[in-house]
């Protein structure tokens, strides 16, 4: 049976950590695990995941703001042995500030935009030619409810948000663009992840309210069932339910 190919980034920790483990222990599957830094022992621990029968890791470098590691890290991949992509799962992205457009400084708002949508352009122009080799391939992008513009949260979140709407635009842009590619968008639900939680105590709240298991379990069930005329171009929650933008 051929593998499933799944390119997951930010994959060591976090929602992308909670992806690499459930499609990992699946069997037939090759995860592609990009990491900032795949010496760090985050990275180096995921050859310890349980694998499915058939199933195996590939770790690579990819930091979202260096605009040649995509391209570097898709160009190794032949000797790999992978010659198409199946799904490619945009999940790296920063949340470390969260000022009001008044306080906002333009520096927060460029490192916002350099990882959550520069990265993003960056990882689908390089896998874009292996997709397109793929028989249903799927692209996902993980967005935010932060970036929903007809619910504005009423929160501070001038550096984040603005990041996540421009990621989303891109998205449905490439649903449109590629018409054997389903893209799509998720808000995989206010998370407790290290970032999730640490962004839940600037709120005043203890942890934040979404399980990782729950996330993802809701995520990969989407992922599975996606279809480009009912799925692509749209933003979805993570437990299924269709969102407006």
């Amino acid at each position: 049976m051929a593998p499933t190919i799944v390119f997951i980034t930010g994959a060591n920790r976090g929602l992308g950590k909670g992806l690499t483990t459930t499609y990992l222990a699946r069997p037939d599957h090759i995860v592609i695990a990009g990491a900032r830094n795949p010496a760090d022992s985050s990275a180096t621990g995921l050859a310890d995941l349980p694998k499915g029968a058939g199933s195996r890791l590939i770790v690579v470098k990819i930091d979202s703001t260096v605009e040649s590691d995509a391209k570097e890290a898709v160009s190794q991949l032949a000797a790999q042995g992978i010659d198409h992509l199946d799904i490619v799962i945009a999940n790296a992205g920063i949340a470390t500030i969260f000022p009001s457009v008044e306080e906002l400084q333009i520096a927060h708002l460029k490192s916002h935009i350099e990882v959550n949508v520069y990265g993003i352009v960056y990882l689908y122009q390089a896998t874009l030619p292996l997709l397109r080799k793929a028989a249903s391939p799927k692209w996902v992008t993980i967005g935010s409810s932060a970036g929903n513009i007809g619910t504005l949260q009423p929160i501070p979140n001038a550096a984040y948000a603005p990041s996540k709407i421009a990621a989303h635009w891109i998205t449905k842009r490439i649903d449109a663009e590629e018409p054997e590619l389903t893209a799509f968008v998720f808000h995989p639900g206010f998370v407790q992840t290290e970032m999730g939680n640490s962004s839940a105590r600037k709120f005043g709240l203890p942890e934040a309210p979404t399980p990782v298991a729950e996330s993802i379990d809701g995520m990969v069930k989407v992922i599975d069932g996606a279809t480009k005329e009912v799925t692509g171009g749209n933003f979805w929650n993570y437990d299924g339910e269709q969102l407006v933008w």
